[in-house]
């Protein structure tokens, strides 16, 4: 074999491996590309993935229609019902109930009385749409209603102002109104109301104001045992618990960030009370306590009422 053949083979050799590293190459730079567009596809898909379960509205099973005219209309049922409790705000920061669910003066009380100041922040508990923003002299007075996603419908009530329209979608925490005292009130607070296919069901059951968290990622509604888990969240978190206060005490110091450095005190109402009476307990006068509590004069105190005196 001569040298010029050798040559000629390793020079075919070298080409042979530079034309395959090139063309290697070649469809690496050509495949890139496509790894690009591939991987904007798999990050499209991924989030439309997200948007659908995002948008996942048990409601939708629960509610046959829309409307801007009922703040509830009862309708059946079902026998078991999960409610999602995950991605709340609680209503407000204010952890003092003045009012349980239940019977109440003759009548059912179908929601929880919060304490709240005139301007105190109101905020969605959970992200849903506005069904209703209206008021109702004679009950509600400036109410809003939210049908959330995981299947209820909140109502807050007596508001001073509605921040928000119906047909707006909100997100959990997002303001949508300001305390008040208006409607069938005897004095600033929240009506909180939580209800299930128009149903008002015990919020105890899922909101614990004392500590400012739902009880768990779900509560599991069953008709057959609503009554008793009723009775026990209230007897748990409700006015008059041993968690919430004692029916013994009168002085009460807010938990919550106080308006000022000082402890915000009140006085809860005991069976008998007049304003001057505990105005004269308190050492201050029926005018201050009226001004502090956005009240008149002539109102009809009720035992378990919460009211600041300094």
């Amino acid at each position: 074999m001569n040298i010029s053949f050798l040559k000629k083979i390793s020079v075919l050799a070298i080409s042979f491996c530079v034309s395959t590293s090139v063309s290697a190459q070649d469809l690496l730079a050509k495949q890139a590309p496509v790894d690009r567009k591939m991987k904007a596809v798999d990050s499209m898909i991924l989030k439309k993935i997200i948007e659908q379960e995002e948008r996942y509205n048990p409601a939708a099973d629960l509610y046959e229609d829309w409307n801007n005219v009922y703040a509830h209309q009862e309708t059946a049922l079902p026998d078991s019902f999960r409610i999602d409790l995950r991605g709340f705000h609680m209503p407000t920061d204010s952890r003092v109930l003045t009012s349980n669910f239940g019977a109440r003066w003759g009548r059912q009380h179908k929601g929880l009385d919060i304490k709240v100041y005139i301007g105190d922040t109101i905020r969605a508990a959970f992200s849903g749409k506005i069904r209703i923003v209206k008021y109702e002299p004679r009950g509600y007075g400036k109410y809003v209603v939210i049908r959330h996603h995981n299947g209820l419908e909140t109502i807050y009530g007596h508001m001073s102002k509605q921040l928000v329209v119906e047909n707006q979608e909100v997100k959990a925490g997002e303001a949508i109104g300001l305390g008040g005292n208006t409607g069938r009130s005897t004095g600033s607070h929240l009506h909180f109301e939580t209800r299930l296919c128009g149903v008002a069901l015990n919020p105890a059951l899922m909101f614990d104001f004392r500590n400012q968290d739902v009880v768990g990622d779900f509560y599991m509604f069953r008709r057959n045992k609503y009554a008793s888990e009723s009775a026990m969240a209230t007897r748990l978190r409700g006015v008059g618990s041993s968690s919430n206060d004692s029916d013994q005490d009168d002085e009460l110091e807010i938990a919550t960030a106080p308006r000022t450095s000082a402890p915000v005190h009140f006085h809860k109402v005991k069976k008998g009370d007049t304003l001057q009476a505990i105005a004269r307990k308190h050492h201050t006068t029926i005018d201050k306590l009226c001004k502090l509590n956005h009240i008149g004069k002539n109102i009809r105190l009720r035992p378990g009422q919460i009211l600041k005196y300094n």
